[in-house]
């Protein structure tokens, strides 16, 4: 920012507050330079501080300083008010990116910029250079697009200010965006990116899982080779392509409590190959889900945006590929060694300021067996704040015939069909809409949903069918902007539901009053007064329970947040009965210096008859995550988990040096130790390392 030429940027300020309230002016100054070149964009902030040494930031990895101070810029090229990129940038040059989808945000989006910033004796400074390379933006002699500036600002409250008026009463955000005008000549064709990468592993596993004293057995040395290639000819068009593809420096799953859930767990998508325009291939039901592409050969994909329309398609050849078979009362999650061929296909219509239509098919097979969806979805902005919006689907299953593999005979209600392997071929209906007002004050939605027994996305996350649904919600808020109290909100959620063929299956009434107090600190207070459900045969009423949610973010140095769930619940066994019981969450970060993070979660479940004759379960999962930051670039990182349900210890340290989001080196190991129970004079006790591997990769961006 000392650099002579940001003299001669256009400057703007930050002056309006839009959270905790709109209508109230900045509580500081900002100031934002904006430049550009054929190849890059130059965003310059300058934020000053009353008090420069309560200024939140810290060296750590990309994407995880959202608690700091930051500031930040929306930029919608095409002026949709359907997508945006979001880029933030700590007080010293830390990044988080995101990407905007309608009221969506995709914090997993990454995206090649750079960025430095610094503390100064009357705030801070910030600067981003954005390639042009970077972004889609639409093929135009003259740019105008649609931008925001931001800057958050974490004291007593969280206060987050923009550039231009943003009104809570406008649900859309976007819209309220301002205008970036008349950039020329800006570069963005034949764009080739290149990312080898070669790592090196050696894994070891017990040689008789019965038998804790019968070690290891260490394989040998093994290698892998691999990358993608990414080619745009145009700023609006890109081509990828990704060959034996390794995501072995993703972070593990933070492991999930399933005793007493019979539906398969949902977890995000953290690979960079299928989050980088997973935007594009979204829709309001989970028609596709790329986990269920599970340990790909080879993959493709090209997208294109235009100012109205968009349009994607994903290509893959899995191997190892997992099915989810939905049903009434649980679904299935089946894993296998056979190879699928997968497509994915959408396309998306955008028209007025919020308004879209658009269509998804997606196809699988693998032998004899096949799974096609064809869907259309929708977003109608009907008048300010009234949007109607929903999808519908139809699926052609045919199955494989192979009951090895999966051989459950429960029936898909009561048409004919069952959800063994066996050959059979069916098809099946989804349908979705929903009508709602979003303002700032009063909201409220009415929704119904039906999925036919025999639906399945075998692409996607469908793990509950059989069933009609009728949702209503309402909420009111209020904005005292007291001291102690900033806002809050009491709402209420109901919803009734049948199974497929008109039976009475579940009906509940969601009661929840939130607050948002000083020292950013939430709490949020639910109760359940009406929960009755018909669970395999049996009929359960009276199931009330209270919900409490806190969270505060007192100091820079501490974060800490809590959840309690207890009253009564359906112990979900093949002969159900009533349960009494509660579950504890709690999370905290701790950084005792800016370059120490810890972040430890512990979840804690417990169920028993209401009698007290019998506990169902209990048990507990902790995971602690310590991460120290020698520099900008080069990181360490220890995750331990401790699963009580699965009696194992998982131990992850690695250690790694990335110049960019794609350019990193890794070093690292998996440690799993189990806990054996083996009575006897001869018997073994305790934990006893089963699985371990050591690995060493890099991979390399190389962009022309």
């Amino acid at each position: 920012m000392d650099s002579t030429v940001w003299n001669e940027a256009p400057t703007v300020s930050i002056d309006y507050q839009v959270q905790p309230n709109d209508g109230v002016r900045a509580p500081v100054n900002t100031k934002v330079k904006v430049l550009y070149s054929k190849q890059y964009l130059y965003i310059g902030f300058i934020c000053e501080d009353p008090r420069p040494s309560e200024i939140r930031a810290s060296v750590t990895d990309r994407d995880n300083s959202f608690q700091d101070d930051y500031v930040g810029v929306f930029i919608d090229p095409f002026n949709s008010n359907q997508h945006a990129y979001e880029l933030f940038v700590n007080p010293l040059g830390i990044q988080m990116d995101g990407m905007r989808t309608g009221g969506n945000e995709d914090m997993n989006f990454d995206m090649l910029w750079h960025s430095d910033g610094m503390i100064t004796e009357s705030g801070y400074r910030a600067v981003m250079k954005i390639p042009f390379k970077s972004l889609n933006f639409p093929k135009r002699k003259v740019q105008d697009w649609s931008i925001q500036f931001i800057r958050n600002y974490p004291r007593s409250n969280r206060y987050q200010m923009t550039w231009s008026d943003v009104r809570l009463q406008n649900s859309c955000l976007m819209c309220q965006n301002g205008l970036l005008e008349g950039m020329q000549d800006i570069e963005n064709e034949n764009t080739i990116e290149l990312l080898p990468y070669g790592m090196s592993y050696q894994s070891s596993t017990i040689n008789d899982m019965d038998d804790p004293s019968s070690g290891l057995d260490h394989g040998p040395l093994k290698g892998r080779i691999g990358g993608s290639v990414m080619y745009s000819p145009n700023s609006t068009t890109s081509l990828n392509a990704v060959v034996n593809p390794d995501f072995s420096q993703v972070e593990t799953d933070a492991a999930q409590i399933g005793a007493n859930q019979t539906f398969a767990l949902y977890y995000p998508e953290k690979r960079p190959f299928f989050m980088k325009g997973s935007d594009l291939f979204s829709t309001p039901e989970n028609l596709f889900y790329s986990r269920m592409i599970n340990r790909p050969l080879a993959a493709g994909k090209v997208t294109h945006q235009s100012d109205s329309y968009s349009i994607a398609f994903l290509s893959a050849y899995d191997r190892s590929t997992p099915y989810i078979v939905p049903g009434r009362y649980s679904s299935s999650l089946v894993r296998s060694e056979l190879n699928a061929y997968s497509n994915v296909v959408r396309g998306k219509y955008n028209f007025g300021s919020e308004s879209y239509v658009g269509g998804l098919v997606t196809t699988r097979n693998q032998g004899e067996g096949s799974n096609y969806v064809g869907s259309v979805d929708w977003n109608l902005q009907l008048a300010d704040q009234y949007y109607f919006n929903g999808q519908l689907a139809y699926s052609d299953t045919k199955e494989l015939a192979d009951t090895s593999l999966f051989s459950e005979t429960r029936t898909y209600g009561k048409s004919s069909y069952d959800a063994a392997f066996n050959g059979e071929q069916f098809g099946g209906t989804l349908v979705s809409a929903d009508f709602s007002r979003q303002a700032k004050y009063y909201n409220f939605s009415f929704g119904y949903k039906s999925y036919e027994p025999t639906f399945q996305a075998q692409d996607g996350f469908i793990n509950q069918t059989d069933q009609r649904r009728y949702e209503a919600s309402q909420s009111i808020s209020y904005y005292p902007d007291a001291d102690w109290i900033s806002n809050g909100s009491f709402s209420v959620n109901a919803a009734w539901r049948y199974d497929y063929s008109g039976q009475f299956q579940e009906r509940y009434i969601f009661t929840r009053l939130s607050n948002n107090f000083a020292g950013q600190t939430y709490l949020g207070v639910s109760f359940l007064p009406l929960n009755d459900e018909h669970f395999r045969g049996e009929f359960f009423t009276g199931m009330n329970r209270i919900m409490i949610d806190a969270n505060t973010n007192p100091m820079e140095a501490l974060s800490i947040g809590g959840h309690v769930d207890f009253g009564k619940y359906v112990y979900r066994a093949e002969d159900p009965s009533m349960g009494e019981g509660y579950s504890i969450s709690a999370d905290a970060t701790v950084k005792p210096t800016d370059r120490l993070e810890l972040n430890l979660s512990y979840n804690y479940s417990t169920l028993s008859a209401v009698n007290g004759s019998e506990k169902y379960y209990s048990g507990d999962i902790f995971r602690m995550t310590g991460r120290y930051n020698f520099t900008r670039k080069l990181f360490t990182r220890v995750i331990t988990q401790y699963d009580s349900f699965d009696e194992r210890i998982q131990i992850y340290p690695l250690l790694y040096y990335k110049v960019n989001p794609f350019t990193k080196f890794y070093i690292g190991m998996t440690d799993y130790m189990n806990h054996f129970d083996q009575p006897g004079p001869n018997g073994f006790e305790g934990y006893r390392e089963t699985d371990r591997q050591f690995f060493v990769k890099f991979q390399y961006l190389i962009r022309s």
